[in-house]
Order: structure tokens, then sequence, then C-alpha cells
């Protein structure tokens, strides 16, 4: 579990091949003394296990799955990626729940300035957009932001300097592609509230339902 409060922008070294596997060694400046072999770390937003560490290097594997719903997979060595260590109890969630498991792979349509600021806008279907609340939470490549805005084909997002200077997306561009994680709360009341629901037929919150239920 992670807050998408980007600790450190890391170096991708070297990506080893392995069939439809792959082996990333990422340079990383993270304190040695707070990483073990089998700790969970989010690199641009995808949970990752360190397998390996040394040098200033922590090396991950990379499974056929996370290389086919990440952009981890079309990375070159010298790209940058945003790292997170994962949550520990008692630590404080300033940003909100992330996972660490991609949801899809959005385009970045736009990027402009405004007052000091970046406004993205990102390209993603509509089968995506139901999960994106204005005002509600998106992590972004691991960067935990607010949505702005949501249309039927799309999304935008402001970015402070801070956040600019500190992650990966202060030099993103529009065409570039980048990881989404949706609001995983969303995903369970969906899930509790639809066709996924116990004793539900599909038809989700109804009036009859909330008279049912006492609140009507």
């Amino acid at each position: 579990m992670f807050t998408g409060l980007i600790e450190e922008v890391g170096i991708l070294r070297r990506i080893e091949r392995t069939g439809a596997a792959a082996r990333l060694a990422v340079g990383s400046a993270l304190p040695s003394d707070s990483i073990s072999l089998g700790d969970s770390v989010a690199v641009n937003g995808a949970c990752l296990t360190v397998v390996a560490m040394g040098g200033g290097e922590l090396t991950f594997d990379a499974s056929p799955e996370t290389l086919e719903v990440t952009t981890l997979g079309a990375l070159a060595p010298g790209a940058r990626v945003n790292l997170e260590r994962a949550l520990r109890l008692g630590d404080r969630l300033g940003g909100h729940i992330v996972t660490g498991h991609v949801d899809f792979i959005a385009t970045i349509s736009e990027r402009r300035e405004l007052s000091g600021n970046i406004v993205f806008g990102f390209r993603s279907s509509s089968e995506h957009a139901r999960y994106l609340v204005a005002k509600g939470s998106v992590a972004i490549d691991g960067i935990s932001l607010t949505v702005n805005a949501v249309s039927s084909d799309g999304f935008s997002v402001n970015i402070i300097p801070h956040t600019a200077a500190k992650t990966t997306l202060g030099t993103a561009r529009a065409g570039d592609r980048v990881n989404i994680e949706t609001d995983i709360l969303g995903k369970y009341v969906e899930r509790l509230l639809g066709a996924g629901g116990p004793g539900r037929r599909g038809d989700g919150v109804s009036l009859e339902l909330l008279a049912k239920s006492g609140f009507l």
C-alpha cells in the first residue's frame, strides 16, 4: 500500500528481457537501511518487489502482466522513474490510498502553463472515466493528484511547481504515456452497489432500493 507521495526520482540503469518478463535495475538514493529484499516499492505507480540491491541500485522483476498493463516495458535506460516505498503503519497518509495496481495507460493530450502551475489533459476511454470524479483522487505514474475535470474521453489535473520539480511530470509532454490508478474506494462502491453486490440484479442504487433500506 502506498500514498502517492513520491520520495525520489530514480534512473533506470538497465532492463534485461527474459522472454515476456524483464528485470529492471534502478539507480536510487533511498536509504539502504530502510529497504530489505522482498520489500515493495512503487515504480511509476506499479508495485514491484525488490529482488536485489547494492551499489546504489534497486533491482526488480516485472512479470509479463505488469509489462503489458503498464508503461514499464517501454522504458529505456536513462529513463526517470518515480519511486515510493510501501506505507508503514503509523505513517501519515498525506496523499490517498494507492495500491500500486495500475488500471490503464493514458496518453497526455495537453500540457499548458497556468499561473505558474501546469495543467495536464489525458485521454482515456469512457470505461475508465466512470471511476474518475472531479475533485476526487487519481494516481498518475504513482503521483497522488486531484482530478480537476472529467469528460467522456478524458480528464485533467493541475500540478503545482513543487510536484513538477520532484516528479517525472515536470518534464512530461503531450503524447507521453502514463500509468493510471483510479481510486480504489470507487471500485469497491461499484462492486457492492452494482451487479456484483449481494442480492443485486445489476440495477445499482435506485429510489426503490433507498426506500426499502429506510433512506426515503
